[in-house]
């Protein structure tokens, strides 16, 4: 990865977080400044969930998830998701010929919630509901989310100059404040390590 933006001469730096890092106030706030600092000085953020310390019972879970994330951490204007498809269709295009194309929404909205499969959904890890809620997630803090192809030419150069490409999901929710989506967006870990911990307690 890193060589891949050094041809264009871009500095990176991989950052690693877990859901322990976001839930916590203090390394919260430790994560939001070392992002900020790095964007400040033209270094480009790699962040992925650090596998080799997260349980499966305590971990963001996905790419999207993350990635909003980390759009409420630094309150970034716009969460871009490429996939393997156009954007967001009304049905799944590859098995349903009559699928629409949806190039507009509203983050939150529930029919594509339902439209998706609900929020308890069996769609595997990354499948299009996890866009969805992450676009909902980002929506807190007033992010639109952009669902695209990473297989268009130049997608992120050409979103940057505002061309219409994939879904936008607009913010039309109320925007939280910084300590508001913070409690919103991590107050299930702390259910989570109880009951892994209770469960841990019990056994032993």
């Amino acid at each position: 990865m890193k060589w891949l933006f050094a041809r264009h001469g871009v500095r990176t730096a991989q950052i690693l977080l877990t859901h322990e890092d976001l839930a916590d106030r203090h390394r919260y706030l430790n994560a939001r400044g070392t992002i900020n600092t790095l964007l400040d000085l033209g270094v480009v953020p790699i962040v992925n969930e650090n596998d080799t310390v997260v349980t499966d019972e305590i971990r963001v879970g996905d790419n999207d998830t993350l990635g909003a994330l980390v759009t409420n951490l630094i309150e970034a204007e716009t969460l871009i998701i490429l996939t393997d498809q156009a954007g967001l269709y009304s049905a799944d295009p590859r098995s349903n010929p009559d699928a629409q194309f949806i190039s507009l929404g509203q983050a939150g909205d529930p029919t594509l919630e339902a439209m998706a499969g609900g929020s308890g959904s069996n769609i595997g890890t990354g499948g299009m509901i996890t866009k969805i809620l992450a676009a909902k997630r980002a929506a807190q803090s007033g992010g639109h989310t952009i669902i695209a192809s990473g297989r268009e030419q130049q997608v992120l150069s050409r979103l940057a100059q505002g061309e219409r490409i994939g879904t936008e999901l607009r913010a039309t929710l109320p925007v939280r404040s910084a300590r508001q989506r913070w409690l919103v967006d991590h107050r299930c870990v702390c259910v989570v390590a109880y009951r892994w911990t209770k469960a841990l307690y019990v056994r032993w």
